[in-house]
């Protein structure tokens, strides 16, 4: 029951000093208010408030779909509450990536009987757990799991396989090698792989790939439409892969419209794929291509398979040339405007005519980049990073200017070196000169402490806006992720492997971007990601302070290996930059030497969303009490990830203190405090929850990564 002075006092409450009362809006306005509200707070909190909100909060378009997956104060009483007041009514229900959530807590999802898309990747989920929700669940169309090692498919009930043989869309994170439920579920038309299998056990053991082939049911993939595998490094993940892959090449599906493989270092073709690529070229037409790299250099595939419509391609790392991409990808010029996302990550040869008298930093063909461009009219997603691509001495025909033309970019990846003014390249040798003793080691000191940056920001802008860059930037003001790696570029956080103890040189072309080319970013209104790697002419960071002034929807900020490597030089800025940054969630640093001390954690102290922070620092140096102070300043900080060069005494001991006073507060909490270049650390990340590892602790250019909608 409600107390009937209730609803008065929230009505006043809701009133403004010019007298409007937010209840006096019409429904559909505050139905459109309440549906930037999470879910939780609406049902557990909001409607509690007034009579109007309380009919509002339970409307079918608030309740229809369910997302937890970046609710980290979600908890098991929560979510319990929740299935008990609503479940009946939610058709979609995200969880991915709730690691923290007791696999008990998943019971409560069988109220969700009217479910018709699940996602539980990343959550705590057994075999007879998944059985027993599944079984409640008869109108379940699309689910997405994990396969941990003890799953066993033998335990699912026949009604969780009834329910399993109508499902259409499958996503399977594999930890171990398995077919997981893909057997059971003889409908589907969407099928997406995450291999995440490590070649040895926790004890040492070695893995084996090999799977039963009875169990693959080979009938099964005929209406199948999407395919998609992603593996993370290892041998194993080949192995299983190829399994899957045996039982396509036996009766390619006709409907196959979306195939794609994405796969780090070399991945050898077999008969089996070479069968399956043979297959494909005559019996379908694509809409999505990605193979690995040695599937196509070398090979006459792309001038054999067909396209329709295509919306995504990507050829990340191939040998592909420039006449290649134009002939046999966009079919001499002709008009693809449905291409909306294309990934050239590592091509070094696309924009060149010819790769085989080709040196990897001679001047690309600006014709080829002008065809693209114009065929390719619609692009929202470009990834060009990993590669020199330096413009010719061509007057309007550098690559900025040329790719200024593709008004529809939402996210763009860069090398460094493709953004320098060519024109007045020869006239910064000195200033090369100067950066290069600098970069390693030289120059003179810079006093910690004292702001070394311009304040007047107009006049750094002055400067800019005479590059190509800057009109390049000009003319793409609705870009959302923008990233600027260097060609050369390779981040000291391991996946499988040690550290990084070396990084290669910048570009020799590269050495004149630094500040002023930063301070363009400034124009980007609606910029929610950035990534700046290897800018060697960063000599204050002054071009930070303009970002953090005037980016204000900025949510992702990744820096790595800014101006010289002996020293932060740009510290002084990050600070300045850090208090404007209200809408920041997520912080990457990677830089030697980096302080993470008491000024910079009071700095970050500004950024009141900020939720995860990752710091990777060869012979860095951190200061626990300003740590604990942060963390207790910033209660929405649920990841703290500090890789640096202290002892393993001092990072454990920090470590132990963060989730001993603040656990119990942020059920989500992850820390891993951790010497940068001890030999155990590949151990302590193979622990990482994969949400975290895969979007912010490993560096990696995430441009056009994925066809767009590619799961709901």
């Amino acid at each position: 029951m409600f107390d009937p002075g209730e609803e008065t006092l929230s009505a006043e409450s809701g009133e403004d000093s010019n007298g409007i009362n937010l209840m006096d809006f019409s429904d559909e306005i505050l139905l459109h208010i309440l549906s930037y509200v999470s879910c939780t707070d609406l049902i557990l909190n909001v409607r509690k408030t007034c009579r109007k909100l309380a009919t509002l909060c339970l409307d079918k378009s608030l309740t229809h779909t369910v997302l937890l997956h970046k609710d980290y104060q979600v908890t098991k009483d929560k979510v319990k509450q929740l299935m008990k007041e609503i479940g009946k009514e939610i058709h979609q229900l995200n969880m991915a990536g709730c690691y923290w959530l007791r696999s008990c807590t998943i019971d409560h999802v069988i109220r969700c009987k009217n479910l018709v898309n699940l996602n539980l990747s990343g959550c705590h989920l057994t075999s007879l757990r998944l059985s027993k929700m599944l079984s409640a669940l008869q109108h379940l169309r699309s689910l997405a799991i994990d396969v941990n090692p003890g799953f066993d498919a033998s335990q699912l009930s026949s009604e969780c396989k009834g329910t399993l043989s109508r499902v259409l869309e499958l996503k399977q994170t594999l930890y171990t090698p398995s077919y997981g439920v893909v057997p059971c579920c003889t409908s589907l038309e969407k099928l997406l792989l995450y291999f995440e299998i490590l070649d040895r056990s926790r004890e040492g053991f070695i893995l084996s790939g090999q799977l039963m082939v009875g169990e693959s049911n080979v009938p099964h993939y005929q209406n199948l439409r999407v395919f998609y595998a992603r593996l993370a490094p290892g041998y194993v993940n080949q192995e299983v892969v190829r399994l899957y892959l045996a039982v396509l090449s036996d009766r390619t599906p006709e409907k196959l419209h979306a195939f794609l493989i994405s796969a780090p270092g070399s991945f050898a073709e077999s008969g089996a794929t070479q069968n399956l690529l043979d297959s494909m070229a005559r019996n379908v037409c694509l809409d999505a291509l990605q193979l690995p790299k040695s599937w196509i250099n070398g090979s006459g595939l792309l001038q054999h398979l067909k396209f329709n419509n295509p919306f995504y391609f990507s050829f990340s790392r191939c040998t592909l040339s420039g006449s290649q991409l134009i002939l046999r990808v966009i079919n001499g010029g002709r008009d693809l405007k449905s291409l909306t996302s294309l990934n050239l990550s590592g091509c070094v040869h696309c924009l060149s005519s010819d790769s085989l008298f080709r040196k990897a930093e001679d001047d690309i063909d600006s014709g080829i980049l002008e065809s693209l461009v114009v065929s390719c009219c619609n692009l929202r997603h470009l990834n060009l990073s990993a590669a020199h691509h330096h413009s010719s001495e061509s007057l309007g025909r550098h690559l900025c200017q040329l790719l200024a033309r593709l008004r529809h970019l939402e996210s763009l990846a860069l090398p460094v070196c493709s953004i320098t003014n060519v024109a007045t390249n020869t006239d910064k040798q000195p200033v090369q000169a100067v950066t290069n003793m600098v970069s390693q080691g030289l120059g003179k000191k810079v006093r910690i402490g004292v702001p070394t940056y311009p304040k007047n920001l107009q006049q750094s802008n002055q400067k800019s806006q005479s590059s190509v860059f800057w009109t390049l930037l000009e003319n793409l003001l609705f870009l959302k992720t923008l990233e600027l790696i260097g060609s050369s570029f390779s981040s000291a956080m391991p996946r499988n492997e040690p550290a990084i103890r070396n990084s290669l040189p910048p570009c020799s072309r590269a050495q004149s971007v630094g500040d002023s080319e930063v301070a363009a970013i400034g124009q980007l209104t609606f910029l929610q990601n950035l990534t700046l790697a290897q800018l060697p002419n960063i000599l204050t960071g002054s071009g930070l302070v303009s970002i953090g002034l005037r980016c204000q929807h900025l949510q992702t900020l990744s820096l790595a290996n800014l101006g010289m490597m002996g020293k932060v030089v740009y510290m002084s800025a990050l600070m300045d930059m850090l208090k404007h940054c209200k809408c920041l969630r997520d912080l990457r640093l990677e830089q030697p030497y980096f302080s993470a001390n008491t000024q910079f954690f009071q700095a970050l102290s500004h950024c009141s969303s900020l939720q995860r922070l990752c710091i990777v620092s060869r012979s860095g140096t951190l200061q626990s009490d300003a740590v604990m102070s942060f963390m207790a300043n910033c209660l929405e900080v649920i990841m703290c990830h500090m890789f640096m060069g202290e002892s393993l005494t001092v990072c454990r001991n920090l470590q132990q203190s963060i989730i001993q006073s603040f656990q119990a507060d942020r059920p989500a909490l992850n820390v891993i405090i951790f010497p940068l270049l001890h030999e155990d650390l590949t151990e302590i990340i193979r622990d990482v929850p994969m949400r975290h590892l895969d979007e912010i602790t490993l560096f990696k250019s995430r441009v056009a990564e994925e066809p767009p909608n590619l799961w709901w």
